[in-house]
């Protein structure tokens, strides 16, 4: 899992899974702190999620709100979509297109 970018938008590649999860929630919850605003995701480069993954997004969605932020996912892998619409967390997390 690698995420790059500043505090307004973040690429987030390989595997966010319970390998990665400290280090991902980490590297969000900075973004969050530091910056104003939307905070973008994109997701096309993530190749896999398991829940902890999940969760350390659905954290982020959290920490940002309480911030007066809004946490978009951007360019979400279908697979990972449909995960989402399943739990229907696609009503809760703000996807954009």
């Amino acid at each position: 899992m690698h995420i790059t970018g500043d505090h307004a938008e973040l690429v987030v590649g390989g595997r966010l899974d319970v390998r990665s999860a400290a280090d991902a929630r980490l590297a969000l919850h900075r973004a969050v702190d530091s910056g104003e605003g939307d905070l973008v995701l994109d997701l096309s480069g993530l190749e896999a999620w398991d829940a902890t993954g999940l969760g350390v997004i659905m954290g982020a969605h959290r920490r940002a709100g309480r911030l007066g932020r809004r946490l978009v996912l951007r360019d979400v892998p279908p697979r990972m979509h449909r995960v989402l619409v399943a739990a229907r967390l696609h009503r809760i997390l703000t996807i954009a297109s």
